[in-house]
């Protein structure tokens, strides 16, 4: 299965970059979660890979080979869309066949192929239904069946999971990873639901106004942000600013600002008295009654989101603190 790489890929329409400088390799068999805001540059990245857009400069390579100038039937790579783009006329069997069908492949393969896809999806009872017939995440498991039945070696997923509900979404999270490594494609699926991307992926890439801001394991870009923006898409966090008091050789770090409140953070190799930004996650948060806690506030507003409830805490001087506690504590 190929890797593929960006190199320097720039992508404007008019004077709005969508990718700027992109900088982005994918490994061989990769499960690589592409996450970002809404016009991060997720789907131009994806459509400049599959070779549906022109990138205005920069490379496009699989397997180090220059793809950047070859038509999309030329890369192997398939690409499924938030559109959907069923064939209205065709049922979802057909849908699915018509990869299959365009290359010639024997009637045996083609029925293994349908069999099993229909059951990943959960459209087997459907096989005979029109797009018109089919609710939009029947439609979108439609398209995933299609896209999976053209043998791709790349597969470039587009929010794939957005319009499903609840429970299929968590259920369809493991069996695309697992038919994904079982295939050993090479995957970038956009997303921008962190939990998603952190359930799914081998490593992740988060992408904010058409660069690369970081990328490494689910884990080491929640617990080892590079930036605040990070640090707060990637799990919320919460912020506070202050000079270092202490810091090096393995110690606690102490972060204190103007008041004199400090808060305490892992150990870092940064220098006393330089200025830091210390990112608590919201549920790392401890919420006592006591006085004497490092940070004090009144609680604004309770959310109860069935395990967990999500409280906001207004801290004076500080702004509003977010914490994150199971819904079974009582007091």
């Amino acid at each position: 299965m190929p890797k593929i790489a960006l190199h320097n890929v720039s992508k404007h329409y008019g004077n709005v970059p969508a990718a700027d400088g992109l900088e982005l390799e994918v490994r061989d068999g990769e499960y690589l979660c592409l996450l970002g805001p809404t016009g991060a540059g997720k789907t131009t990245a994806l459509r400049i890979i599959a070779g549906l857009t022109r990138p205005d400069s920069g490379r496009v390579l699989f397997n180090d080979r220059d793809v950047t100038r070859l038509e999309p039937e030329e890369r192997s790579a398939v690409l499924l869309s938030q559109t959907y783009s069923l064939f209205p006329t065709m049922t979802v069997a057909e849908n699915i066949l018509f990869g299959p069908s365009i290359r010639s492949a024997p009637e045996e393969e083609k029925r293994r192929t349908l069999s099993s896809l229909l059951d990943l999806v959960r459209l087997t009872k459907r096989s005979d239904s029109y797009p018109r017939e089919l609710s939009g995440g029947m439609q979108q498991r439609n398209a995933l069946a299609r896209a999976l039945a053209t043998d791709p070696d790349v597969l470039l997923l587009d929010e794939p999971l957005r319009a499903l509900d609840a429970r299929l979404r968590i259920d369809l999270r493991r069996e695309l990873r697992s038919l994904a490594k079982e295939l050993r494609l090479t995957v970038i699926h956009v997303t921008h639901d962190q939990e998603e991307a952190l359930v799914m992926a081998d490593r992740i890439a988060v992408i904010r106004s058409g660069r690369i801001v970081q990328i490494g394991t689910p884990r080491e870009v929640f617990d080892d942000p590079v930036s605040p923006f990070v640090a707060n898409f990637v799990g919320q966090s919460n912020f506070f600013v202050g000079n270092i008091l202490c810091s090096g050789n393995g110690r606690t770090t102490t972060v204190q600002d103007e008041e004199g409140r400090a808060v305490f953070a892992r150990p870092c190799d940064i220098p006393v008295d330089c200025r830091a930004v210390v990112a608590i996650k919201v549920g790392n948060v401890r919420v006592v009654k006591e006085s004497d806690s490092f940070l004090q506030g009144t609680v604004e507003r309770t959310l109860f989101e069935g395990r967990i409830v999500h409280l906001d805490v207004n801290v004076e001087g500080l702004g509003r603190f977010s914490a994150k506690l199971p819904a079974s504590r009582k007091d």
